[in-house]
């Protein structure tokens, strides 16, 4: 029988079932009540029997203190039953996302969430639906009360703009009222494009440079300032591979299987391209096929994330001028001069290059290219960008194509959750500064903290343990973890009134034109880029809004944040047992400090590694590199020896085999590309339990939780399992394939389970059973 089932059925302790006069040997109570059955007797015995006795009696009185010591000793041992309300109401939920007639020995992720995924259909306008949406459509819920109250607590002007800009956001018969006119003006303030009039491709680099510095597109290229990866303590301006509209080159270049996306897609841009002044459909369709035509070609010449990884090989550091040998077709020193004003720039500006090949044939595809095509096609980038801002017959087009590239049912969305995610992606740390004071209890800092030092710990033991690693690296690795900064719940800037105002000093926002905030909301980014160029990275500047439902680990600054978004049920609640909150917020702390030590952990463009549990939206995957290439200052240096390099490849190899033979919809996952966060996923499980079990040596058993029949142990692996319960449609299971670098939800758990040993022991698990298999991968 299987521990599993011993902890669901055993309702009764074999010892309690001693004391009643059955629990003794019977010779022994005939002996006693013989010795004491004639006072008259006594007198004859001999000495002899007489201390014989009385010794038989003595030992009689010490075996049954024994064993009375012995029950009491077992009952303490054994966890009471928490019976609070907050105990019932998690083991309520936990008991109704469970599906017990599943084995969890078969398949752990649909015993965990089989009641979960039965009870929670997908609803209408999602392409996927999880724990994570659940707690950021409550987030969104308290930010609209802040946002629309305006009696809030409401202690800076920036907080009043974020209130303005969503107030404009929500003028519908305003934004109704404009239609489309506010994008046609853009337009022919940029020289127009061939749909709508004649063409203007004669200012190919002129156009560049607007499109790109004042509206925050990316056509060709991406240009950004981040930390230098080789010397962390400087900003750099940085360039890399972009321009596609679909999600990932897979669906350009694989026609056949993604032939309705494309069809969708198409239709798509005739729709908009009519709504912004075509005026013959048979003509707009001719030149948006030829803009998709153009992005194909594109998709030909990008690199595949897979191979986009390696951060020590697509590292190109150069000046400014050299840009101009590299890439000829763009005037490179005028583009950078324009995105980068008012910063004045040479051509020894240092610039690091991430996609080099890719530059150079970029460059030969637009001098190769009609001129009037390359003006359509940065139009285009900007419509695609700008375009959810105007009436809803746009919204309505958007949907229709969402409907086919995720398969989304169509819905009507409530406006205030489009424009509370507008307000947060823009001005996220002023409405951070809301919903910090609203919601956030200040002692949550000091859990996480004690936690997070717990699970540093709980690595760094593990660290001691590891065969395949050499000594001298292993003291560099314990270095780097000992150094790893914590941030959570909110950058300290945005509590202060006056220095959020003075972040948010040089933009204002109306409440009745919501295209022309957001248009100067891109132009006041722009200048915010441009200013940090000539400063050192800040760790107060953070890539996730207060309110994200989300975590990261950033390698050139060395550490770890958790916004406050994130530190609620499931992952964390103060009346839960430990072992839910070391298998929920304990598991992404333990994720993301491995990032630090796996074979991807940052991100360009969004510049992190993050958990992503998809809590904002559908938004595509952020690109990652090496997080265990960086030292403990956050250089990129090769900081490991040989040895351990080598070794460290044969224990990923395993990984790469193990994921890649799982299938969603017939489809492999991508052993290589999910790697980094499959390291991440292992690692995290593995030191969030090392750490509940210093925990429990420490503070002893804790209260169990009733009607379950799951001990804290097995408690702790459901309550990891049950953060990932989500149901998702084929069609964004296959972008989630291509595009992401996380596992499926379903392989989150059961891949790392299965390599756990624990988990195999506390639920019995034989081996070779599908979650106990005898080959088991590990790194740290």
């Amino acid at each position: 029988m299987s521990t599993y089932k011993r902890a669901t059925l055993d309702d009764e302790d074999p010892l309690d079932s001693i004391g009643e006069g059955d629990g003794y040997p019977n010779g022994f109570q005939v002996n006693f009540r013989g010795s004491r059955s004639s006072p008259g007797c006594w007198a004859e015995r001999t000495r002899s029997e007489r201390q014989l006795v009385v010794l038989v009696g003595v030992l009689a009185v010490a075996l049954a203190a024994c064993l009375l010591g012995l029950i009491f000793q077992y009952r303490d041992r054994s966890p009471a039953v928490c019976l609070s309300e907050a105990c019932i109401s998690v083991t309520s939920s936990i008991l109704s996302s469970l599906d017990r007639a599943v084995n969890p020995c078969e398949d752990f992720f649909s015993y965990a969430c089989g009641g979960w995924i039965k009870a929670n259909p997908l609803p209408d306008g999602h392409s996927r639906w999880g724990t994570f949406n659940n707690l950021w459509e409550h987030n969104q819920a308290i930010m609209k009360h802040l946002l629309e109250n305006t009696t809030a607590n409401v202690s800076s002007e920036a907080e009043r703009k974020a209130q303005r800009y969503y107030q404009a956001c929500m003028n519908e018969s305003k934004i109704e009222e404009l239609r489309a006119t506010p994008l046609m003006e853009l337009i022919q303030k940029l020289g127009g494009w061939n749909i709508s009039g004649p063409c203007a491709g004669d200012n190919f680099n002129a156009t560049l440079r607007e499109v790109t510095a004042h509206y925050r597109t990316s056509p060709f290229f991406s240009v950004y300032v981040s930390a230098d990866s080789k010397n962390s303590n400087s900003n750099v301006i940085q360039v890399d591979q972009s321009g596609l509209g679909l999600p990932s080159r897979d669906y350009y270049l694989n026609k056949t299987e993604n032939e309705k996306v494309l069809a969708g897609y198409l239709n798509y841009m005739v729709q908009l391209g009519m709504y912004l002044g075509g005026t013959d459909e048979e003509s707009t369709r001719q030149q948006m096929q030829q803009i998709l035509d153009f992005e194909t070609a594109l998709a030909n010449i990008t690199i595949p994330q897979e191979k986009h990884r390696d951060e020590e090989v697509i590292y190109h550091k150069m000046t400014a001028g050299d840009l101009k040998e590299l890439a000829p077709a763009v005037d490179w020193m005028p583009f950078l001069s324009t995105v980068f004003y008012p910063v004045e720039l040479n051509e020894s500006e240092p610039v690091v290059v991430y996609a080099k090949e890719y530059l150079e044939q970029v460059s030969d595809l637009i001098l190769a290219t009609d001129k009037c095509l390359l003006n359509n096609y940065m139009i285009w980038n900007l419509v695609r960008k700008t375009s959810p801002f105007l009436d809803q017959r746009f919204q309505d087009a958007e949907e229709k194509f969402m409907e086919v590239m995720y398969g989304t049912k169509k819905t009507c969305l409530p406006r205030w959750k489009f424009c509370i995610s507008d307000t947060d992606n823009n001005l996220g740390f002023a409405l951070g500064a809301m919903f910090v004071k609203a919601t956030f209890a200040e002692d949550s800092k000091q859990v996480a903290e004690e936690m997070i030092a717990e699970i540093k710990t709980a690595f760094e033991e593990s660290l001691e343990t590891l065969q395949w690693m050499d000594e001298e690296t292993r003291k560099s690795a314990k270095e780097k973890a000992d150094a790893i900064y914590n941030m959570i719940g909110y950058p300290k800037f945005i509590m202060d009134p006056k220095e959020l105002d003075k972040v948010f000093n040089d933009y204002e926002a109306v409440s009745d034109l919501y295209f022309e905030n957001v248009m100067q909301f891109y132009n006041f980014s722009a200048r915010v880029t441009a200013d940090q160029l000539r400063k050192p990275p800040n760790r107060d500047q953070w890539s996730m809004t207060p309110p994200t439902v989300n975590a990261y680990y950033s390698p050139t600054k060395n550490e770890i944040v958790f916004p406050a978004g994130i530190l609620q049920a499931p992952f964390y609640t103060r009346a839960s047992p430990k072992s839910l909150n070391f298998g929920g917020i304990g598991v992404v702390v333990g994720h993301e400090l491995t990032h630090a030590f796996d074979d991807q952990g940052t991100a360009r463009a969004g510049q992190v590694g993050c958990w992503r549990g998809g809590g904002q939206g559908d938004e595509g995957p952020t690109v990652v590199l090496a997080g265990r290439e960086y030292d403990k200052d956050g250089n990129l240096r090769p900081w490991w020896k040989n040895s351990s390099v080598e070794a460290f490849k044969r224990q990923t190899a395993c990984m790469v085999e193990q994921y890649g033979n799982y299938t969603i919809n017939g489809e492999a996952v991508n052993g290589k590309h999910t790697l980094g966060e499959n390291i991440a996923d292992n690692g995290g499980l593995k030191a969030a339990y090392r750490a509940y079990q210093n925990w429990l040596k420490k503070n002893g058993d804790e209260e169990t939780l009733p009607t379950l029949g799951l001990t804290n142990h097995q408690l702790f692996f459901v309550g990891f399992a049950q953060v990932w319960c989500s149901v998702r449609t084929p069609e964004s299971s296959h972008e989630g394939l291509i595009t992401d670098p996380h596992s499926p939800s379903r392989f989150r758990v059961i891949g790392t389970v299965s390599n756990s040993r624990e988990f195999a022991e506390h639920f019995g698990c034989p081996l070779g059973s599908p979650m106990n298999p005898p080959k088991k991968c590990e790194v740290w």
